[in-house]
């Protein structure tokens, strides 16, 4: 799709489209360069939409259409390109599918404002299941974590094994109050630079390079030429005001009954999964794993990839 109001090329219809003749392709190879992140030449990459439970899901799809999957469901706030550079370098061996979640990325928002976990993991298991996956590996990160959790609870035979990324049954509630401050704060900017020297300021583990390259997935431009976030941040959105609906929790009790291969791995200057907390759930979990990843935070796969990977990595070989 190519549209003034757009900031991102994606597909306008249900047609894959080929991404790697764009512009925005060049840019993740450039910061796959600049962080030495390992990948192929030559790579499939395309953007794609789904219909699934009445709504218009979109997705990007990496690598080889009969390589193993995993399929990766990104935070609250984010998009399916949070995951760009995980993908590019797991499209080697892998068939990587990074959805957008409703009222995230180019999915479409929610008519009913429903974001609860539950209803997020419902979304997950469809798009496994149209897809015909068969027993796929799934990661998720913060809310995408939270969503992968309950789904893993309610059908864990869907699954091949599970990456829970900085989440875990028990989260700091000042680290939450510290994401939903920066999402109510930037909303609205009249140009692209405020917006990328607030995340900088948030993040200071990425460069303002790899922030500049990468905000275009998160603004558009309104009609007044304003640039406003792209995400749906109603105050009922998971990530802002903490979800209470019957069915949208798990316990470390409920981490017993995880019976799947899960490895957590945790940012070693979190804010949101503390080391006491990922302790606990690791040894909650029949099958766990916990890494710890050195000078990230919460947002581990993006602020430092390289170290997410080779924790990844090690887990995919166990396999």
């Amino acid at each position: 799709m190519e549209s003034p109001l757009y900031l991102n090329f994606f597909a306008d219809g249900t047609q894959p489209l080929d991404m790697t003749t764009t512009e925005e392709f060049r840019s993740l190879l450039a910061s796959a360069a600049d962080l030495g992140i390992p990948h192929e030449p030559d790579i499939a990459y395309r953007s794609c939409n789904i219909v699934l439970r009445q709504q218009r899901f979109h997705f990007l799809e990496w690598g080889a259409a009969d390589a193993p999957a995993i399929v990766l469901l990104h935070g609250g706030h984010q998009s399916a390109h949070s995951w760009d550079l995980v993908s590019l370098h797991l499209a080697r061996d892998y068939r990587v599918l990074a959805l957008d979640q409703r009222g995230h990325g180019d999915s479409e928002w929610a008519r009913d404002v429903e974001y609860s976990n539950k209803v997020m993991a419902l979304d997950a298991e469809a798009f496994i299941l149209a897809l015909g996956l068969d027993r796929p590996i799934v990661v998720g990160h913060s809310m995408g974590g939270r969503n992968l959790m309950l789904l893993a609870r309610q059908n864990p035979g869907l699954f091949g094994a599970v990456v829970l990324v900085d989440i875990g049954p028990e989260i700091s509630d000042e680290g939450r109050q510290a994401i939903a401050g920066f999402v109510r704060t930037n909303q609205e900017f009249a140009d692209l630079e405020e917006f990328a020297a607030n995340v900088r300021k948030y993040d200071p583990y990425r460069s303002m390079e790899h922030i500049e390259r990468t905000v275009k997935y998160n603004m558009l431009r309104r009609a007044d030429g304003r640039f406003v976030s792209k995400c749906d941040s109603t105050p009922r959105r998971l990530g802002i005001v903490p979800s209470h609906a019957a069915g949208d929790q798990v316990t470390l009790e409920d981490a017993k009954d995880l019976a799947m291969p899960v490895l957590v791995i945790r940012g070693a200057n979190s804010n949101i999964l503390t080391a006491e907390a990922a302790d606990r759930f690791r040894a909650a979990l029949p099958r766990g794993e916990l890494m710890t990843v050195a000078d990230c935070g919460h947002n581990v796969h993006s602020q430092n990839t390289a170290g997410f990977l080779q924790a990844l990595g090690g887990f995919l070989k166990s396999l």
